[in-house]
């Protein structure tokens, strides 16, 4: 029998509600992106929905950058394709995920984890799946709505990242969230 997904989406419909111009007022993508990636990153942003954190991301790593938004459904990868062709993001490489396997290859220098994490069934696995593509040194931001989220469940989760070979180097202030920097070992 072949083993579940490790995650249960948000679906792609309901993106519109919380990826809006509305929210861009008050959490602003490039303020806490711009001091962690560089020109050039090969970046990882796991749970893209629309693409929010994936074209602040995909603008700030120009010109050699690249940007790999990876997602379950493919319809949320169709629309956020759209947006990135519509925008001229060419440095914008759009993933299907089966929920186990990120069959990628490539190792990155940044990961995006925006709103996802309490998402996944199988943290242990995703993990695992996690250190494989990350460079070493690489930073990953974990950011979880903190009205989603509890603060008991995010340490929880901390916890799990730092038992899994990551170090959390800092706290990251983003407006309605919890927010932590980590470094692979």
């Amino acid at each position: 029998m072949r083993e579940k997904t490790c995650i249960s989406a948000c679906p792609w419909w309901f993106c519109p509600v919380f990826d809006n111009i509305i929210r861009e007022r008050f959490q602003k993508p490039f303020d806490f992106l711009t001091p962690l990636v560089k020109a050039g990153f090969r970046v990882l942003d796991i749970g893209p929905g629309r693409g929010y954190c994936t074209f602040p991301l995909a603008a700030l790593i120009k010109p050699d950058g690249i940007v790999y938004a990876l997602d379950i459904q493919k319809k949320m990868l169709d629309i956020l394709q759209k947006r990135a062709v519509k925008g001229g993001y060419s440095n914008v490489i759009t993933h299907l995920y089966d929920g186990k396997d990120f069959n990628l290859q490539e190792e990155f220098d940044f990961v995006n984890l925006f709103w996802m994490f309490h998402e996944i069934r199988n943290k242990d696995t995703f993990l695992k799946e996690l250190k494989r593509v990350c460079k070493a040194g690489c930073s990953i931001l974990l950011t979880e709505p903190y009205i989603h989220v509890s603060k008991k469940e995010f340490g929880k989760s901390v916890q799990l990242f730092q038992d899994n070979g990551f170090n959390a180097i800092n706290m990251v202030k983003i407006r309605f969230s919890r927010a932590v920097l980590f470094e692979k070992n």
